[in-house]
């Protein structure tokens, strides 16, 4: 007889035994002459070689199954230890998975066009208007490279700059002061990563989230980094950012050229960047438009009413102009 230990590295090990160890027990059910014992993420299991082996190698794919799905069913269970597919390995085209097990994958042309943007080049823009997915496909396909081992780390960064609106003094450390800018990169990991094991990347530094002003001086290498609400850099700011880019590294810069909250006198990065390397070799270009959008129904009457408006006071004050300029 032949002891084994078995560690579920990088899943939540109550996801994998299930509601009451259900899973658990239904595993020790399939495996009757083998003697297990699971405590925390370890697993530890008694028997001959062989049946050890069979073992070891089905409970690494059940592990990979909730690395990658954020689930795992008692049908999964059963179709792993037959040597069959699960339902959600026959699924094609998603990109990863939320914790709830909601399958992310693209719904719109322009969403599509981003995933195989990420496939082929190392830095992709993708830029339009509220509700387009930007963000949060940029971090499921930063999420699917980590899972996949194509990167060591991932590295998410906003301008810190206020929508509108002074928030003045903000009480608390470094942490909590720039903690406000950056929680809708915050959203969109908790939907993906369960929080435990989020807070653990976190931690080790695996998952980093700073503002812009922090990148100065680094070279991001083994990472997938994602400068989010990009129409907010200076054109200093984003030159600083781009050329940050180490080896076997991918960007994603977002943003929506229509929600710059810089001061009037400004120029937005993001713009000036898109005209500059515009036709270079290894970068993509995805615009996206009302019809990406994928949030609530209103939002996309949202943007069309703002458009018509932005539309008419831009021909008034065209008409005023032409009038000033007649009477002088």
């Amino acid at each position: 007889m032949t002891e084994k230990h078995i560690v579920l590295e990088d899943i939540d090990p109550v996801v994998f035994y299930g509601v009451g160890n259900s899973h658990l027990q239904m595993i020790k059910a399939l495996y009757p002459k083998l003697r297990i014992v699971a405590r925390d993420n370890v697993i530890r299991v008694l028997g001959d070689d062989e049946q050890l082996r069979i073992f070891g190698e089905q409970i690494e794919i059940m592990r990979k199954h909730v690395l990658q799905f954020n689930r795992i069913s008692e049908e999964d269970i059963l179709d792993i230890v037959n040597g069959k597919k699960t339902k959600d390995e026959s699924v094609k085209g998603v990109v990863a998975y939320t914790i709830s097990g909601r399958a992310i994958k693209s719904r719109s042309e322009n969403q599509q066009k981003l995933i195989d943007a990420f496939d082929k080049d190392d830095m992709i823009f993708a830029v339009g208007p509220a509700g387009t997915g930007k963000t949060y496909l940029s971090i499921a396909l930063a999420v699917k490279a980590f899972k996949e081992k194509q990167a060591k780390k991932i590295i998410l960064s906003r301008p810190a700059v206020e929508a509108g609106e002074k928030l003045g003094f903000l009480p608390g450390d470094m942490k909590d002061k720039i903690d406000p800018y950056l929680q809708p990169l915050y959203d969109a990991l908790e939907d993906m990563i369960p929080a435990v094991k989020l807070q653990d990347m976190m931690e080790k530094h695996i998952i980093q989230i700073a503002p812009l002003a922090f990148m100065r001086g680094r070279t991001l290498s083994d990472a997938i980094v994602i400068l989010d609400e990009a129409q907010n850099t200076t054109p200093a700011q984003i030159r600083m950012f781009l050329t940050r880019m180490g080896w076997n590294t991918k960007m994603i810069i977002t943003g929506d050229m229509t929600q710059v909250d810089l001061p009037n006198e400004a120029r937005s990065g993001l713009r000036e960047a898109m005209r500059v390397l515009k036709g270079v070799e290894g970068i993509s270009f995805i615009e996206m438009n009302k019809k990406d959008i994928v949030r609530h129904k209103l939002v996309t009457r949202i943007v069309n009413a703002y458009e018509s408006y932005d539309k008419n006071n831009k021909e008034q004050n065209k008409e005023r102009n032409n009038e000033s300029v007649n009477k002088d």
